[in-house]
């Protein structure tokens, strides 16, 4: 099952996000914060906090420092709640843009994501007017050289919705988003651990920038992923070398 290209731009988008390195421990504290109070404190029983978790101590949190977050989350601790808004609109290009945000403040939130979409070439969309272009679902992607029929065999068995294989030899898996962490555990128990793995928004068709247009949507998406109550950026834009 064939893809296009899309090795490069997932390439581009890691190094972006190792770039930003730094920022992730704020981004993890409020994910694991919701996830706890809407599922429960309990990771054996909140599938979503699991996964928060794990991206904790991915980045080296400390496991107290997780705790005290997921008690602050759960009441135990007193602490700021956040609510979780997604935000819709057009880049560069006509390119669709979601963008996930955790905020205590609503109002600033919303003023600061229409004064940068506004100012670098965007703007703000209402709710719906992007999404039907995206895919909720789980991503996993595994490097060129991957044996493309062990990732299917067991993919598949574990129940992934599909495996495609682009032209770089690059695969992806999808699943639904509740059938994500075990179709990551079977693979992983097989030896086969993914260069990316997450519950994503996934565009269904892409739009082609190159040159000054690539560049103007580059920095568009920076200017939005470096918003303090921003959590994740998704977008349709391809990057032309």
């Amino acid at each position: 099952m064939a893809g296009h290209s899309k090795w490069a731009n997932i390439q581009h988008r890691k190094g972006r996000q190792d770039e930003k390195r730094q920022r992730i421990w704020t981004r993890v504290v409020r994910e694991i914060m919701v996830a706890a109070r809407t599922g429960g404190g309990d990771p054996g029983a909140n599938p979503r906090l699991r996964l928060a978790i794990e991206k904790a101590k991915a980045a080296n949190m400390p496991a107290d420092t997780i705790k005290r977050n997921v008690d602050k989350a759960t009441g135990n601790l007193e602490g700021v709640s956040y609510e979780e808004i997604r935000y819709e609109g057009y880049g560069i290009g006509g390119a669709a843009i979601i963008v996930d945000t955790m905020t205590d403040n609503r109002v600033r939130t919303v003023a600061e994501m229409r004064h940068a979409l506004s100012k670098h070439g965007g703007n703000l969309g209402t709710e719906g007017s992007v999404a039907f272009q995206f895919k909720h679902c789980g991503q996993l992607i595994f490097a060129p050289g991957t044996s493309e029929d062990r990732v299917m065999e067991v993919a598949l068995e574990a129940g992934a919705e599909d495996v495609l294989t682009d032209d770089e030899g690059a695969i992806e898996v999808l699943t639904q988003p509740a059938d994500f962490e075990t179709v990551k555990n079977a693979l992983e128990a097989a030896g086969l651990v993914a260069e990316m793995a997450e519950v994503t928004w996934r565009a269904e068709n892409s739009v082609s920038l190159s040159g000054d247009e690539a560049a103007k949507m580059q920095k568009l998406l920076d200017i939005l992923e470096d918003l303090d109550d921003v959590q994740n950026v998704f977008h349709n834009a391809e990057f032309e070398d």
